[in-house]
């Protein structure tokens, strides 16, 4: 080869890669992250460290009209990027700005900013959109009531639940729980009617016409599909823990009564919480309590918890565990939601075990024995895959994700013992607090924590085998 077509080749790369300038091309952010249950959800190529959500919503009309500025960091140079985004219609959508051009075909939201981004730049989007929000329902999904979420709307407004898709169906984002990041919300509202969401309300604002608008502030990072906004008739209670933790609580009037003893009992499940789990992680508790025919399951949105109706205290445990577990340590992926899930389940079991009920260790042998579940077919399904392996999207709130997640959390604290199972838990959610983690980091996590142990059997037949271990 001659050096002049050498040097022509070379100059031919350097062109195809880098500007006038000498500055470097961006390339188009992943679709996706390839979440092994959800591959098409999240994107790639930048990191959101703040959302500022601006909403309207009407009852009436059912319509929604907002406007989400996201601050993120780009990861690599990007030319364009991607949000997820489904049902609504867009509207505008700038970068640092200056109008951009954009692309909305089913959940992506492809954005191609006027200049490219340089990897390491810090970038805000701001896109405007509105429509008629959806409620999404899981295709594959064995009980369609169960997996209803994005906008449910209910007898006096709207609830906006986000596990594991539907927070895409009320805001645009990056909507994966790998991806944390803090919130303000500002939502204006009808007269007669209220908003309540995650974190801390800083204002509450009414204007001539009787419309009111609230903000509510989200310090702490939090996944996309913890975020939340309720819009209905609501019963407000404004307390403190003894500790001087704010308490905030929401119920829909036809259940006010029904809920009354169980949500006053918040300080002692905080204080019994924080014993055995560790210092609380935010800023603020409390719940929303609303019908059980607007929607069929309890969802941990962060700082307060969903409920389709009045909880009971068992359900009110698990969701208040999530805090710590699934809200501020957070998943890598769908695939790690045992962290979640196995954990809210176990502490169901302490709370038994503390509270004059059954032992964690009667309830582990009941369900190994086969005699824990009114249903004999439960017991088939318990074995039908590892907590960190369901079998499809479909499957990752089906019982061994719960129970037998929970009892691998109960073989460590049989191997280990009480006091170092307690600074294993809590240490855990100190060391990756407001985080994200997978299932490895938690094995190791252990295993740092108890090197004196083996826990080859708990990790190769109960964390990963495939059917019901031999022994208990």
């Amino acid at each position: 080869m001659s050096l002049a077509l050498s040097l022509c080749l070379t100059l031919a790369v350097a062109l195809a890669t880098c500007g006038g300038d000498g500055s470097v091309h961006g390339k188009p952010g992943a679709s996706g992250v390839r979440d092994p249950y959800f591959p098409k959800l999240g994107n790639g190529g930048y990191d959101v460290t703040h959302y500022g959500l601006t909403l309207s919503y009407d009852p009436k009309s059912k319509h929604l009209k907002g406007a989400a500025e996201i601050t993120a960091k780009a990861t690599q140079n990007l030319s364009a990027f991607n949000l997820d985004l489904k049902g609504l219609d867009v509207e505008s959508v700038t970068v640092d700005g200056k109008d951009a051009r954009w692309n909305h075909a089913g959940q992506e939201l492809t954005v191609r900013p006027h200049d490219d981004l340089d990897n390491g730049k810090t970038f805000r989007a701001t896109v405007r959109y509105s429509g008629m929000p959806e409620m999404l329902v899981d295709p594959e999904a064995s009980d369609p009531d169960s997996a209803k979420e994005g906008w449910l709307r209910t007898a006096d407004g709207a609830l906006a639940l986000g596990q594991p898709t539907g927070s895409m169906a009320w805001f645009p984002g990056n909507h994966h729980p790998s991806d944390k990041a803090s919130y303000d919300l500002t939502i204006t509202v009808p007269k007669g009617v209220q908003a309540v969401s995650n974190g801390e309300l800083k204002s509450e604002t009414k204007s001539a016409a009787g419309r009111t608008t609230y903000v509510w502030h989200t310090a702490e990072p939090m996944a996309s599909y913890l975020a939340t906004v309720a819009v209905g008739t609501y019963e407000i209670t404004r307390s403190t823990t003894k500790n001087g933790l704010p308490v905030y609580v929401a119920v829909d009037p036809t259940q006010a009564e029904a809920s009354e003893e169980v949500l006053a009992r918040i300080p002692e499940f905080m204080e019994w919480a924080e014993g055995r789990f560790g210092p609380y992680p935010f800023s603020t508790t409390g719940a929303i309590v609303d019908r059980g025919e607007d929607v069929g399951y309890a969802l941990e949105t962060q700082h307060r918890s969903v409920f389709p109706g009045a909880p009971d205290t068992e359900l009110f445990i698990h969701e208040l565990a999530h805090q710590w577990y699934g809200d501020s340590v957070t998943p890598e992926s769908w695939r790690d939601m045992w962290l979640n899930e196995g954990f809210a389940t176990y502490a169901e079991w302490l709370w038994q075990e503390d509270h004059g009920g059954r032992t964690a260790e009667e309830i582990f042998d009941s369900l190994y024995k086969g005699d824990y579940y009114d249903d004999p077919d439960d017991n088939k399904v318990l074995w039908s895959f590892p907590p960190p392996k369901p079998s499809g999207a479909a499957h990752i709130s089906d019982l061994p994700v719960y129970d037998r997640g929970a009892m691998v959390v109960h073989k460590i604290r049989q191997t280990v013992g009480d006091d170092r199972f307690y600074d294993i838990i809590q240490g855990w959610t100190a060391a990756h607090r407001h985080g994200n983690a997978d299932t490895d980091d938690f094995t190791a996590y252990v295993e740092k924590m108890a090197p004196d142990k083996d826990f080859g059997v708990i990790w190769s037949d109960w964390l990963y085998g495939e059917g019901k271990p031999a022994k208990p």
